[in-house]
């Protein structure tokens, strides 16, 4: 979620669909998914065919599969029965009883009591509700009977355990949160159904608006967050998230989200997971011990009232702030905001201007004049390292980019690549600069970019390919770039002669190389085809080597580089290849230099290019020659390995007789190698 990559993707056939939602099963780090109610696969991070994973079809249909740390998974079945998974796994066949008639399951949640699963969900059937709670692994079974409540149904629940105790609430259509204590018994007969008692813990009255939930979750043994629609009269209502404190019934704060949003919330470790628009987005919260002062905005602690804010609602009401990604063909992940569930300032209270939040004081700046602006932010970010800094220099950076946007004509080179070079950023916390950078053809802070942000989206990576290949190189002899990863290597040509720098170590190089193979290639071609000069300039090897060094998924950058044009497609193989002999001249493969591309890099593109235009460099004449010689220089090296893994043995005997002899004298001894 930091880096906002995306780290893999499985689908199913085409006609197949997932029923349930995909667990994790935190001992073996395995997925476990259910297509089409009763087909369980089970796969690993490592495999790339979901059609060849792991395959047990099961006797019912299953409604969810939950996974407990320490507990395994349990499999909750649509007719009521439960099994953990290492149980069904022995007999994927065995007859599942149907606990519930004719009620259909509406929700359900896991815990663990101790070593023991505990497993609760709710039924319906003609307006009832029922809630069930299992303990697989001791075959204990009770059923409840929610108390009905006038006029109003249950819309979602929530639990939690604590103390042998599962807390039930109950969101109903009234727009009040129910409570429901059900204690957690230790005998394993089923008994006559009890009817539960509710009891209201909260009303979401606030004056001139009715809030209406769909979504409840827990944070803490004083707080719940509702996602929901805030109707007012006269208006048309707007989806919203809001944090409620139980203990004093108040509502601690609450933000609109005018994207609209699924009706679903998570809260996982101090986030919220919702969908907003048309992305995932994720917002950091922090539940302080709940206190009258607070719930009431009259707390007076002096550390509380420091509060840096750049990362609080704001941030989700301003767009020029937000820190965010959004990709139109996949599911992205956004980190916009921080919020602290504090006490909120008395209304009479003055602000002073060295308070002033982060997020407030780029909103004052936002029509300043250009020297203001750059003298406040210097100044902003000239501050005492704290937590929120790295966040608030991706806040400066975004206001220079929306800037940049607004006004064509204002681009602070200087500014933003010092920045970018003296602090610890990420794409993430200031999406839009490399955006801009490729928009002004800034081929230096795009270098820079790529070798030091982890989490450039595969599609920023692929244009910044494309920019760099299609450059012309007269253009960039006029450009500041970066040359310490290609100095070291490349060959430079002086007054027309060209002046090599190859390092043979061992007797090992590329014309030996060839020789092994056999085949003889015209001296006027080796200069071009062969590896022996670079086909690009110092510039445009540099900047190709950063984006060699940018982290990539290979099955988000496969579908882009296939857009790439054919002839800097050839090119840029041409490049690789090149790159591919100058490693081989070298016993470690490893070319010298700063931030030079690995062998690992070098040959992961060549296979990554060739996957994406094989069948057209195929049909292009001025690509075969480029394509036999790599082929035979491949050749050459598998033939090379293979050498030496028949003088492997031999040589661990020498190394084994040089431990064994301790001789105190200079001698030469010759070995004959059959």
């Amino acid at each position: 979620i930091s880096d906002q990559k995306p780290l893999g993707c499985w689908s199913v056939k085409h006609g197949q669909i997932l029923t349930c939602p995909v667990v994790c099963n935190f001992e073996t780090h395995e997925y476990i998914a259910v297509h089409d109610d009763k087909v369980l696969r089970i796969w690993k991070n490592e495999d790339i065919n979901l059609d060849k994973a792991f395959k047990a079809t099961l006797s019912a249909d299953v409604y969810r599969i939950h996974s407990l740390p320490g507990g395994g998974p349990v499999v909750l079945f649509r007719g009521g029965a439960v099994r953990t998974l290492d149980v069904l796994l022995e007999a994927p066949q065995q007859e599942i009883e149907n606990v519930v008639s004719d009620e259909v399951i509406r929700w359900s949640e896991a815990f663990m009591e101790g070593q023991q699963p505990v497993l609760i969900f709710t039924t319906e059937k003609d307006g009832d509700f029922f809630v069930y709670v299992q303990k697989p692994k001791m075959s204990s079974l009770h059923k409840y009977k929610l108390e009905q409540q006038e006029s109003s149904k249950p819309l979602c629940f929530t639990a939690h355990l604590t103390k042998q105790t599962i807390t039930l609430l109950c969101l109903y259509s009234n727009d009040a949160v129910y409570q429901v204590l059900i204690p957690l018994q230790q005998d394993t007969e089923e008994e006559e159904e009890e009817i539960l008692s509710k009891s209201l813990l909260l009303n979401f009255s606030v004056p001139g608006t009715v809030l209406k939930g769909t979504s409840l979750v827990v944070l803490d043994k004083d707080h719940v967050a509702v996602l929901g629609s805030l109707a007012v009269p006269g208006k048309e209502p707007r989806e919203c998230l809001s944090i409620w404190n139980t203990k004093f019934q108040t509502l601690q704060t609450s933000k609109e989200l005018p994207l609209g949003t699924s009706g679903q919330l998570w809260c996982y470790e101090e986030n919220f997971f919702l969908i907003h628009g048309k992305v995932l987005t994720v917002i950091m919260y922090k539940c302080e011990t709940s206190s009258l002062a607070a719930a009431v905005g009259k707390l007076k602690d002096s550390q509380n009232l420091d509060v840096s804010s750049f990362v609080n609602w704001n941030t989700l009401e301003d767009e020029e702030l937000v820190v965010s990604f959004q990709s139109q063909e996949s599911v992205a992940l956004k980190a916009e905001s921080k919020m602290n569930l504090r006490s909120r300032r008395s209304t009479g209270a003055k602000v002073q201007p060295e308070t002033l939040s982060v997020g407030q004081l780029l909103l004052n700046l936002k029509d300043a004049s250009t020297y203001m602006l750059e003298t406040e932010l210097r100044q902003l970010m000239s501050k005492a390292p704290t937590p929120d800094l790295q966040a608030t220099i991706g806040c400066v950076v975004t206001a220079l980019t929306d800037r940049c946007k607004r006004n064509p004509k204002y681009y602070p080179q200087n500014f933003l690549l010092e920045i970018v070079e003296t602090r610890d950023l990420s794409y993430s916390l200031c999406p839009d600069l490399m955006t801009v950078a490729l928009e002004k053809k800034d081929m230096h802070l795009l270098q820079i970019c790529l070798e030091r942000f982890p989490d450039i989206p595969e599609e920023i990576t692929y244009a910044c390919l494309k920019a760099f290949l299609s450059i012309s190189e007269a253009h960039l002899q006029n450009i500041d770039v970066n040359l310490d990863s290609v100095i070291c290597y490349i060959d430079v040509e002086f007054d027309g002669k060209e002046v090599k720098t190859e390092i043979v170590e061992n007797g090992f190089s590329a014309e030996m190389d060839q020789d092994m193979c056999d085949i003889k290639i015209p001296k006027e071609t080796q200069s071009r085809s062969d590896g022996e000069s670079c086909p690009v300039g110092l510039q445009k090897a540099a900047l190709l080597n950063a984006v060699l060094h940018s982290a990539y998924t290979e099955t988000f950058l496969l579908p882009h580089l296939k857009n790439l044009p054919a002839q800097q497609a050839i090119l840029f193989l041409r490049y690789l290849y090149y790159l591919y002999v100058k490693c081989s001249e070298k016993v470690n493969t490893s070319l010298p230099g700063i931030r030079s591309p690995t062998i690992n890099q070098i040959m992961d593109w060549m296979c990554l290019l060739l996957d994406a235009h094989f069948t057209v460099m195929v049909m292009l004449p001025e690509a075969k020659e480029l394509l036999s010689n790599l082929h035979k220089f491949v050749r050459a090296q598998v033939r090379f390995y293979s050498e030496l893994n028949k003088i492997e043995g031999s040589l661990r005997e020498l190394q084994r007789l040089n431990h064994l002899r301790e001789s105190q004298t200079y001698s030469i001894e010759v070995l004959e190698i059959i």
